[in-house]
């Protein structure tokens, strides 16, 4: 019982000082408010009320003596007629309803001495008694709250420097004044408008009583801290900020709600750094432990990562040697990091970033994941931002994850895989449709261009056609210029226009494009309209680069720019047919399908004799003049090697003279047709415009060996597709028509494999005649055996 009543004392003696300084313009000194009289009052310094003063106020006074008295009075064993069952009073109401009694029952750091004198000393030692309104005294007596009652005494104490309080609290005269007796109630209980009527109904029935000068004090400061909370509860920062600066009474460590709610109208209110400061005083003078972590945790909702250092830098040791805060740093990474993914010019400390790792390692949640993969992305550490991305999608699939993933592999020139993994999110917001169609334009401006599936173009086409989307549009045309499909280039190429009319690179690729159709009066008519805005487009005949343009840059969220399309690379050659494939037509029954492989298509090209000396040795073409390095490409071609000639052809289209680049761009075409790359040589035929014969000769040879290609991968449908394309150019030969047939066989569209086997055999082929015998095979089995 000491020991609390020591403590109960010690706090009491703090929190009622504030009351008990009645100088409203010293207060708001101290505290840095602005007087009534400005129209903007400032938090600007929170200086600590220290009780030195009060503790020296009554040397003799024993608490002690004090505590058991009132101990006695409450004790259940012997209650006294009118006084209430103990703690009767009602309970400290919460911030609106508090005054300064409950304030004051908060503990502080500095206790006021106690002394052991005896009864009789202390009562000789006193001076003469003051005139002390002793009601409020009276009543938590006869209420027996103990803690309102020491709070009372010290108070006083401070007021009255000279004012002895009684030894003997049973010995304070029972408050006779009834009426007084219920307004003290009413404030107790929080009903302060009542108590107001209450106050103003006795003044108007006796004029001459006046109202305890202590209560109304009480009443204000009770009031104002009800119209602080409802300010702010109701977002009127301004009127929060009036409040405290006319109430500075309020500003203490017992007031804590209070001073959070004043931080935050600073904060509100654009003084960032007087909200700062509230909360440093909090930190710098306050010491109870859950409210000094609550007050870091409200900072860290409302104040920038900078401010916030300088708040943990008040950081206390405990008491085990670890730091207070450390229960909540785990959250406060993540709060500075999600700060710094907002923000890429915000470097985070590496403390919290090793922190974050090790959280999302030990607790596996995506949302630590994806943390840190926007963090990384947003400083163009693409392959860490990959693996968090990829991290936090294994752990749960989700349109962030996956949009972040797709950024991540947009930047490191892997977009195919981000338009798969995009494709399911991609309507899932605005950023993710933007993210996925970015997706689609890299993937379409690839170089060389990617070889993808009927229904991936299909289902990109779709979603171009549906928000028309320029960029995507424009690689349409350049995607089907590389597969020399110039009609359906052009179409793309007008699309874009119809979307945007004024995108250059659109009215660049179709220009061409009608140029290689021969399209002269659409080529006119574009120059014309274009005169002026575009160099290249007027003067198309001194244009060596038919490149498609950069397209724009993806989502802002991500800050990354679209690639530019690569420089074609080479490719294995594809593997021969095997001899043999496997086709199952139902269960328990297979049968042998044999194709063979067609002889590759060659160009005959008209050109003068080669010398094949002077291209047997190994030298550097990148440094031969570009007329000289475009006869050393002829020279390898004839002795057969296409890899050595592309490089030599390659620094022949460097040349300033059209006709040596077309030449050397329809040469590395039949360089890499020659080597299989079927996908490169289609890239190469747009480096230079070539004449309608040369046009065609090379689309039909890369047409088929495409569908040659399409046929060993097993694509039946793509092949016959491409074999249809070639034929519309070219009448289809004896070899291609067997490949035509056997793709038939393979999709068990028997009538079609029969007819075209029929045909080709008619000319004498044995490829056809065994074809025509696989169908048997496959149709009637019993009858071959």
């Amino acid at each position: 019982m000491k020991s609390s009543l020591v403590a109960i004392s010690a706090a009491i003696v703090v929190a009622t000082l504030v009351t008990g300084l009645k100088d409203r313009a010293a207060l708001q000194e101290r505290f840095g408010l602005g007087s009534a009289g400005k129209p903007a009052p400032e938090l600007m310094m929170m200086g600590r009320i220290k009780p030195t003063d009060a503790s020296a106020g009554n040397p003799e006074f024993n608490a002690q003596l004090v505590a058991d008295k009132i101990e006695a009075i409450t004790s259940p064993s012997s209650p006294a007629p009118d006084t209430p069952e103990p703690n009767a009073a009602a309970p400290q109401p919460a911030a609106p309803q508090s005054a300064a009694p409950q304030t004051a029952a908060q503990p502080a750091p500095v206790a006021p001495p106690i002394v052991s004198a005896p009864p009789a000393l202390q009562q000789a030692a006193a001076p003469a008694q003051p005139a002390v309104d002793e009601s409020a005294l009276r009543y938590f007596a006869s209420r027996g709250d103990k803690v309102r009652l020491q709070a009372e005494i010290s108070r006083l104490q401070a007021l009255y420097p000279n004012w002895v309080p009684p030894a003997d609290p049973l010995a304070v005269p029972q408050n006779g004044d009834k009426q007084l007796e219920a307004m003290w109630q009413l404030y107790s209980d929080g009903r302060y408008a009542e108590l107001r009527k209450a106050v103003a109904d006795r003044q108007a029935a006796d004029a001459g009583w006046q109202p305890p000068a202590d209560l109304l004090d009480r009443l204000d400061v009770a009031e104002a801290r009800a119209r602080l909370v409802n300010a702010s509860d109701l977002k009127q920062y301004a009127t929060v900020v009036d409040t405290a600066a006319a109430t500075p009474s309020l500003l203490t460590c017992s007031e804590i709600d209070i001073l959070w709610r004043v931080a935050e109208a600073f904060i509100q209110t654009e003084r960032a750094q007087r909200g700062q400061d509230a909360y440093a005083y909090i930190l710098k003078n306050c010491t109870n432990p859950a409210e000094r972590q609550a007050t870091v945790e409200k900072a860290s909702t409302l104040l920038a990562y900078q401010p916030m250092q300088a708040l943990l830098a008040l950081e206390r040791p405990a008491a085990d040697g670890s730091k207070e805060f450390d229960a909540i740093r785990d959250n406060l990474a993540r709060r500075f990091m999600a700060e710094g993914d907002d923000d890429p010019n915000l470097a985070i400390a590496p403390d919290y970033i090793a922190r974050l790792e090790k959280l999302a390692g030990t607790e596996g949640l995506a949302s630590d994941a994806l943390l840190l993969g926007w963090y990384q992305l947003r400083r163009n550490n693409d392959a860490d931002a990959e693996k968090w991305f990829r991290a936090a999608r294994a752990k749960q699939d989700s349109a962030a994850a996956s949009q972040g993933l797709a950024l991540a592999l947009i930047a490191r020139k892997a977009p195919e895989e981000a338009e798969e993994v995009m494709f399911r999110w991609r309507t899932d917001s605005e950023d993710a449709t933007s993210t996925y169609l970015a997706a689609t334009a890299n993937l379409m401006a690839l170089q060389p261009p990617a070889d993808l599936a009927e229904d991936v173009l299909h289902r990109i086409a779709t979603e171009v056609i549906a928000r028309k989307y320029v960029p995507t549009a424009q690689q349409f045309g350049w995607y089907a210029r590389s597969l020399n499909q110039f009609q359906t280039a052009a179409r793309w190429f007008e699309t874009a226009l119809a979307w945007k009319p004024d995108d250059e690179p659109s009215a660049y690729g179709l220009v061409i494009t009608r140029e290689q159709l021969s399209d002269r009066k659409g080529v006119l008519d574009l120059q014309r309209a274009w005169a002026g805005r575009s160099t290249r487009i007027t003067n198309l005949e001194d244009t060596s680069s038919l490149s498609p343009n950069a397209v724009p840059p993806p989502p802002e969220k991500g800050a990354l720019a679209v690639q530019q399309p690569a420089q074609p690379t080479q490719r294995p050659p594809t593997e021969p047919l095997p001899a043999e494939r496997r086709v199952t037509l139902q269960p328990g029954s297979e049968v042998v399908v044999r194709a063979a492989r067609p002889a590759m298509e060659t160009v005959t090209v008209p050109r003068g004799p080669r010398q094949t000396r002077g291209c047997s040795t190994t030298i550097d073409a990148g440094q031969l003049e570009p007329a000289d390095a475009l006869s050393r490409g002829w020279c390898l071609m004839d002795i057969n090697r296409p890899m050595e000639a592309i490089s030599a052809f390659e620094a022949a289209l460097q040349s300033p003279t059209r006709k040596v680049r077309e030449d050397a761009a329809y040469g590395q075409s039949l360089a890499y047709l020659r080597a299989g790359l079927s996908g490169n040589a289609a890239v190469a035929a747009t480096k230079a415009p070539q004449n309608r014969q040369r046009a065609a000769e090379l689309q039909v040879a890369i047409l088929a060996d495409r569908a040659l290609s399409a046929f060993d991968a097993g694509r039946y449908r793509e092949t016959l597709i491409y074999l249809d394309q070639r034929a519309q150019l070219q009448q289809e030969r004896i070899d291609l028509m067997v490949l035509r047939g056997y793709c038939y066989l393979n999709l068990k569209m028997y009538g079609d494999a029969t007819r075209i086997f029929e045909a080709a055999a008619a000319t004498g082929s044995r490829d056809a005649v065994r074809g025509l015998a696989d169908v048997r095979n496959v149709t009637h089995p019993d009858v071959n055996d």
